[in-house]
């Protein structure tokens, strides 16, 4: 383990802790706190020591959001669109746009990324997003929905169809949410990661200046929104180790402490098998987040098809991990407050999110 990696998992752990259960019934994270994490370059930790991250590799930023979605995966799930609206303005920003906005990803700014629509949800070519350029400034209409960290950013990257008068194609824009025109309005009692500040967006003619519409504007969408999707589809995969890992910690302590019939229920071979699917979907899980975070440290052109089965693997094996942890639990397990009941929660929201475990399958059966 890296100085860099130890000391971000150490902040977390002394930050963090055990709150992360009354950050979910309170359905918000400390703000301050956000920022904190943010300043410190823990929440885009894969960006660039010259960007202000903390340069770690994919692998090593992995384990870090698999140890933060241990602790609270509302907080991962901000890291994970914080981190994205930051990789997308490395990927597709100019040189001028890069150092005019990543500073502000590391000095206590938060950041979006905006794809979904009412209408376009995984088939994000069926978004109605206007950005047209006029003039010296680029005008953003539409709305978006289920955008996680919007009640909370500063910034929101946000992608739509592009129209410069010549031709359309797709764009992403930098829009500060307290422009002009700008509307946030916080989702009421999500399922899962409550505390994520999941909101609806809408852009109302919101003008800005040109430099704010990062480049390849008029690209496809595919190729605009890759990187992107690429990036939180891995960090959720990692998340989900970090779901995996917190449930089968808490389901083992339990069926060790508690007694049944003469006995721990970890004794009970029913009991036990749930303990072992638990232990084999974390591994499992684990080993194909590495082997999705190796590919992208090497730039290995199965890095995409990697990327999505990661994330379709560690999403499916925490949905069905977290139900037999509440299943070892029962009870005891089934209340708002207790670590397995948020874990399932949010485990099936892992399913949905960043590509559906269906469209998940579509891709991975054009790999085949």
């Amino acid at each position: 383990m890296t100085d860099a990696l130890g000391a971000a998992r150490a902040l977390l752990t002394d930050r963090i802790g055990d709150l992360g259960d009354e950050w979910d019934r309170a359905g918000a994270v400390p703000v301050a706190l956000l920022r904190e994490l943010g300043a410190a370059g823990v929440l885009c930790a894969q960006l660039s020591a010259e960007d202000g991250g903390l340069g770690l590799s994919s692998v090593e930023n992995g384990e870090l959001t698999a140890h933060l979605g241990t602790l609270c995966g509302s907080t991962r799930s901000v890291a994970t669109s914080h981190g994205m609206a930051a990789w997308t303005i490395t990927r597709i920003g100019s040189r001028k746009q890069r150092a005019a906005f990543l500073p502000r990803f590391t000095s206590g700014e938060l950041a979006a990324v905006a794809f979904s629509e009412r209408g376009a949800g995984s088939d994000l070519s069926a978004m109605d997003t206007r950005i047209r350029r006029d003039g010296d400034d680029v005008v953003v209409s539409g709305e978006k929905v289920w955008i996680t960290v919007a009640a909370y950013a500063d910034l929101i990257v946000v992608f739509g169809n592009y129209d410069n008068g010549s031709g359309d194609g797709a764009a992403a824009v930098v829009v500060p949410t307290d422009t002009p025109g700008v509307e946030i309005e916080r989702v009421p009692d999500p399922m899962g990661c409550r505390a994520a500040g999941h909101a609806t967006v809408r852009f109302t003619d919101v003008r800005l200046p040109a430099d704010h519409l990062l480049g390849a504007a008029g690209a496809s969408l595919s190729l605009l929104v890759s990187s992107a999707l690429a990036y939180g589809r891995l960090s959720i995969a990692w998340g989900c180790v970090g779901i995996l890992r917190g449930c089968r910690q808490e389901a083992a302590a339990h069926a060790r402490s508690r007694t049944q019939f003469g006995k721990p229920l970890a004794e009970h071979q029913l009991v036990a098998e749930h303990l072992a699917e638990l232990y084999v979907a974390e591994q499992v899980a684990t080993r194909v987040s590495e082997h999705a975070a190796r590919c992208w440290d090497d730039g290995s052109p199965d890095q995409v098809t990697a990327v999505v089965l990661a994330k379709h693997v560690a999403a499916t094996q925490a949905a069905a991990g977290a139900a037999r942890a509440v299943q070892v639990l029962g009870s005891a397990g089934a209340r708002d407050g207790h670590p397995v009941a948020r874990a399932y929660r949010d485990a099936k929201l892992m399913e949905i999110i960043e590509g559906s475990s269906e469209i998940c399958r579509v891709l991975l059966a054009g790999a085949a």
